[in-house]
């Protein structure tokens, strides 16, 4: 693999990570959101799905963002009969989401946009180098 391809590689991996950590984002803007009105459902945790995907003019396998899907998961009830949108069991259901696994999962993304970043930044330092010696 070339250096043009390894780089393209690495951005394709930081777009896609950069996609994962605006969900997790908006996932975490609504943590704390109830329905409107009773009988309505409250935000569902979206998750991002990835997949490879062949660039046949550089001929490399590339990762971007197979979809973005809602996590079909149970959504917390919370007791509050003075709550608006609560049943007419005085229960309000909450969105679906964990702060604890939206933090790991940022954590997660993070650490592989760095990574790929680094990738890029030695991949730039070795062709600087290379034109540094050809020049010489």
């Amino acid at each position: 693999m070339d250096l043009y391809q390894s780089m393209a590689v690495s951005a394709s991996g930081m777009k896609a990570q950069g996609t994962r950590l605006k969900v997790i984002s908006e996932n975490l803007a609504n943590a704390n959101t109830t329905a409107e009105t009773p009988g309505d459902l409250p935000y569902r945790r979206k998750v991002v799905t990835f997949q490879n995907v062949l660039d046949r003019t550089m001929d490399v396998e590339k990762v971007r963002v197979g979809k973005i899907d809602v996590d079909k998961g149970d959504f917390q009830r919370r007791y509050d009969p003075s709550h608006p949108s609560a049943d007419a069991d005085g229960y309000v259901l909450l969105p679906n989401v964990s702060s604890v696994i939206e933090a790991m999962d940022m954590r997660e993304a993070q650490r592989s946009y760095e990574a790929n970043l680094s990738a890029i930044d030695t991949a730039r330092q070795m062709l600087m180098r290379t034109i540094e010696i050809l020049r010489t």
